[in-house]
C-alpha cells in the first residue's frame, strides 16, 4: 500500500467516525432518508408537495409549525431538505473541528451538545434565507395579497364586530395565520368565536367586509 493510498484510507476512516458519531449522525440518517426522497422525485413516484397541508390530509399541522417559523411560501419537503443537509454540513464540520481535541468525554459530549445547537440555528438561518428567495423569484412564490383572504372563513377574536369595529384570525393558503380588521354586513350578531365569511377588502380603510358563516357550511373543513 503507497503512502497516498493510506492517506485516502484514513480519511475515509476519519469521515465515516465523524458522519457517524454524535451530533452528526442525527442528521446522517436523515439525509438518507433525503437522498433517497429526491430520487424519487427524479423518477416521478413522489411529488414535491407531499408533505404539504391539503384538505383531505392531516399533515396541516407540519406546514403550519414550518409557517410559524419563518418558512411560509415554500414546500415542506424542500425546507425540510435544505435544513437537514445544511445541519448535516455543520455538525460535521463542528465534529471535524473537535476530533483532534483531547478533552475529557463530560466535556467532547458537552461541545457535542453546543455544535448540535449551532447547526440548528445555521440550517434554520439557511432555510430562512432560502425561503426567502423562493418567494421573491419563483412562480408561486410570491407575498401572499391582502386580497388573498377574500372568500376565505375567519374566526372573530374581538367581544363583537360592528360597522366600526372588529378583528379577526384567517388562515391563509400556506398555513400562516393573520389578525385582521374586520367589519360586518350583515344584522346577525358576530362575537368572540363567531366563524365569518370575508366577502370584500376595502384597501382605503384597510379592513375586510365580514358576514356570518357557519362553520359546518365550510366546504373545507376537516371531516370527523
Amino acid at each position: 500500500m503507497t503512502r497516498g493510498e493510506g492517506l485516502r484510507q484514513t480519511g475515509m476512516s476519519d469521515f465515516f467516525t465523524a458522519a457517524l458519531g454524535f451530533p452528526t449522525a442525527l442528521f446522517s440518517f436523515a439525509l438518507i432518508v433525503v437522498v433517497g426522497y429526491w430520487c424519487l422525485v427524479v423518477l416521478g413516484v413522489l411529488g414535491i408537495d407531499t408533505l404539504d397541508a391539503d384538505a383531505d390530509s392531516d399533515v396541516g399541522g407540519l406546514t403550519e409549525a414550518m409557517s410559524a417559523i419563518g418558512l411560509r411560501g415554500v414546500p415542506v419537503t424542500v425546507s425540510l431538505s435544505v435544513m437537514i443537509a445544511v445541519a448535516w454540513f455543520a455538525s460535521l464540520s463542528g465534529s471535524a473541528l473537535l476530533d483532534g481535541v483531547d478533552l475529557s468525554d463530560p466535556m467532547t459530549i458537552a461541545l457535542g451538545v453546543v455544535v448540535l445547537a449551532l447547526a440548528v440555528v445555521c440550517a434554520w438561518a439557511a432555510a430562512s434565507f432560502f425561503a426567502l428567495l423562493w418567494r421573491r423569484f419563483l412562480p408561486g412564490g410570491r407575498e401572499p395579497s391582502r386580497h388573498d383572504f377574500v372568500g376565505r372563513v375567519c374566526v372573530v377574536r374581538t367581544g363583537r364586530v360592528g360597522t366600526d369595529f372588529g378583528q379577526a384570525e384567517v388562515t391563509a393558503a400556506d398555513g400562516s395565520t393573520a389578525l385582521i380588521q374586520v367589519r360586518q354586513t350583515g344584522e346577525e350578531a358576530l362575537t368572540s368565536g363567531s366563524t365569518a365569511l370575508i366577502v370584500d377588502h376595502d384597501p382605503d380603510g384597510s379592513f375586510f367586509w365580514v358576514t356570518a358563516y357557519h362553520a359546518e357550511l365550510d366546504p373545507n373543513r376537516p371531516t370527523p
